[in-house]
């Protein structure tokens, strides 16, 4: 088995997180290839044989199979390592954490990565940037963080009493604003600053 990663790459970053949750170590317990955007390994025919669209993360099974997608390979985890439970146990818990983490995906992390696309410089010759696009995103996003707040109000997590995927999705959407938008939680978010907080504590923010 074989992961493969992007250097700084915002969901290679969500699988980093949910792996050092599951305790396991990168490069001790499961080998790791990383790649780099000035390189582009990932663009070579060598990895587009195992992942035709290039994308990463990607995770190789022993017999070849390549699960692609964040969320899949999280889920590939999750199965085979049941605890602790970041994906929700039993129905109804299964299917509020993903309730949670696919909003957290289309009103967080989609638009701060829309936004960095389309206003960052390091995008410039890169990709196609639309700077009314990127503005109208950036405003979606300061919204969504309001509405976050209010959500949080009455729980420690984003789907409940215990930390799970939407919280790890939201966390790295949020670490990515406001480092690279300068897009910080305002000082009136009261609810949502108490939560980023405390999942920032967590030793697996550090991986």
């Amino acid at each position: 088995m074989k992961l493969y990663l992007l250097k700084n790459g915002v969901n290679p970053r969500r699988v980093r997180i949910f792996l050092a949750e599951k305790k396991v170590r990168l490069g001790a317990d499961l080998p790791v290839e990383e790649f780099d955007m000035e390189s582009a390994g990932h663009k070579t025919p060598d990895f587009l044989a195992r992942n035709p669209l290039g994308t990463l993360p990607a995770l190789e099974l022993d017999d070849g199979t390549v699960i692609a997608e964040s969320v899949a390979i999280c889920r590939y985890f999750e199965e085979m390592i049941p605890e602790p439970v970041l994906m929700g146990r039993g129905a109804l818990g299964a299917a509020t954490a993903e309730m949670w983490n696919r909003r957290m995906e289309l009103e967080l992390l989609l638009p701060t990565i829309d936004v960095f696309v389309h206003t960052h410089p390091f995008w410039v010759g890169r990709r196609p940037q639309i700077a009314d696009y990127g503005a109208a995103r950036r405003e979606h996003l300061v919204a969504r963080m309001r509405w976050l707040d209010g959500a949080l109000k009455d729980r420690p997590f984003i789907a409940g009493d215990t930390y799970g995927i939407a919280d790890i999705t939201a966390q790295v959407a949020l670490v990515t604003a406001r480092g690279a938008l300068k897009l910080a939680i305002p000082d009136d978010h009261a609810h949502l600053a108490r939560w980023f907080a405390a999942v920032s504590a967590r030793p697996s923010a550090r991986a």
